[in-house]
């Protein structure tokens, strides 16, 4: 067998699949905000954080939702971490009962800049992998480092070459 690149070792989420992962996650958050087990906030570190953190809010209730714009990936190659969008000031303080939804901890380098700026903030993601679980807080699925995730926004049906063999 020959060998895989990188991208080849995928996970493939649904629609279907993300909704009920981010629904679990909501799940897993209920009742452990530092407000009487409530949360003052949602942010979603956009891109990727923004459909889990819509489930989120409506799972639980929060209708206080902002955004924090990070930019980690040059396509499919890392870079280094920079806010393009802050979440409102006054909002965030240092984090404390503030929720903060991505979509998939990789390296960890978004939720290190994001945990340096709102160290009191709950960061929770969909998916995981393991030099990136440091970092978060609450988090539904763990991957493999070498496995890339497709999700539904990057994918379009077509046809897929079987694992092994042709036919």
């Amino acid at each position: 067998m020959s060998e895989r690149l990188p991208h080849e070792k995928g996970f493939h989420v649904s629609w279907d699949q993300l909704h009920r992962d981010s629904r679990a996650l909501a799940w897993r958050l209920d009742g452990k905000g530092p407000e009487d087990g409530n949360w003052r906030a949602i942010v979603a570190i956009t891109r990727g954080g923004m459909a889990p953190a819509m489930i989120v809010a409506r799972e639980l209730d929060i209708r206080v939702v902002d955004t924090i714009a990070v930019k980690s990936y040059q396509h499919q190659d890392r870079s280094e971490a920079k806010v393009l969008k802050a979440p409102d000031g006054e909002l965030m303080g240092d984090g404390e009962g503030v929720l903060i939804i991505d979509d998939l901890v990789d390296s960890g380098k978004t939720l290190e800049l994001v945990r340096k700026l709102y160290p009191k903030a709950h960061l929770a993601t969909v998916y995981a992998k393991p030099k990136g679980r440091p970092q978060v807080d609450s988090f539904i699925t763990e991957v493999s480092q070498d496995t890339w995730i497709f999700f539904p926004w990057d994918m379009a049906l077509q046809y897929v070459q079987p694992y092994r063999g042709q036919d």
